[in-house]
């Protein structure tokens, strides 16, 4: 993850009421314009549906804090990262990794890091940010099939 997750890593140290009020901001309409926008190359690519509907539903009385609970739970997610590479080591699964190379969150070593436990892995990276399926949806789509064909057709 990058810096931009920071005030997230903060709240998990310390979830006081302060370090909580801190990330309001990324329910901000102004931040999902930045996470569909961010790092795109054609923004005409980016349809303003998705990010209307995320911002109609981050706006519903109440869900404000469910957001900021789940900000705070997604330390869980990280948590299990060592036992997933543990897996990926033992098991040697097939992995497709593709990913906006500008996501100002997840981070092309993120990406990369899967090769270290399977170093077959395909890791490919799209000219996008956070959202790639808003602009490449067709290509993930294609490598999607073309790699589900490869290991299981």
């Amino acid at each position: 993850m990058s810096e931009a997750f920071a005030p997230v890593q903060a709240y998990w140290k310390d979830p006081t009421q302060a370090n909580r009020d801190a990330l309001r901001s990324f329910l901000a309409p102004k931040t999902t314009l930045f996470q569909y926008t961010h790092g795109v190359a054609d923004l005409s690519l980016v349809s303003p549906d998705g990010r209307n509907l995320d911002d109609f539903y981050l706006a519903r009385p109440g869900n404000e804090e469910i957001q900021l609970d789940l900000l705070l739970d997604y330390q869980s997610n990280v948590a299990l990262y060592g036992a997933i590479q543990t897996n990926l080591r033992e098991h040697r699964p097939p992995v497709l990794a593709v990913w906006g190379k500008n996501d100002p969150f997840f981070i092309p070593p993120g990406a990369e890091a899967f090769k270290r436990d399977v170093p077959s892995a395909d890791i490919r990276f799209v000219d996008s940010g956070h959202f790639a399926l808003e602009t490449h949806a067709r290509e993930i789509g294609a490598a999607m099939r073309e790699f589900l064909g490869k290991h299981i057709g």
